[in-house]
Parts: structure tokens; sequence; C-alpha cells
């Protein structure tokens, strides 16, 4: 049991990581107009884009549409 609970917590890592690696190089201008060219700031918000991927992830699909 205490197996699974790590590989879940492994695998919401992991799509976290995924998730804030493709927003920080495809999506963050599109939500944040003043993120264009500030490069040096977005490796600070990995952590928090990790753990609260769904939020961003929902938010981000929001804006395309």
């Amino acid at each position: 049991m205490a197996e699974l609970v790590v590989w879940a917590v492994y695998g919401y890592l992991g799509i976290g990581l995924a998730v804030a690696g493709l927003f920080l190089l495809v999506g963050i201008e599109r939500l944040d107009a003043s993120s264009r060219g500030a490069y040096a700031f977005r490796p600070l918000l990995v952590p928090g884009l990790t753990l609260l991927w769904p939020l961003v992830l929902r938010r981000w699909l929001g804006a395309v549409r």
C-alpha cells in the first residue's frame, strides 16, 4: 500500500514537472503579457507550478479557448 502512495506522488510530480516545463516555454506569455523577455524569474515558478499543476492547466486551457 505504501508503494502505491509513493508511486502516486511520483506520478503527480512527474506530470507537474511536464506541465511546468511546457507552461514556462509556451503558455506563460499567453496568460501574462508582462512576462515576455523576463526569463530570470521563470525557474522560481517551477516548484509552485509543479504542485499546483491542475489549477495551472485549467487556467491555461481556459485562456486558449
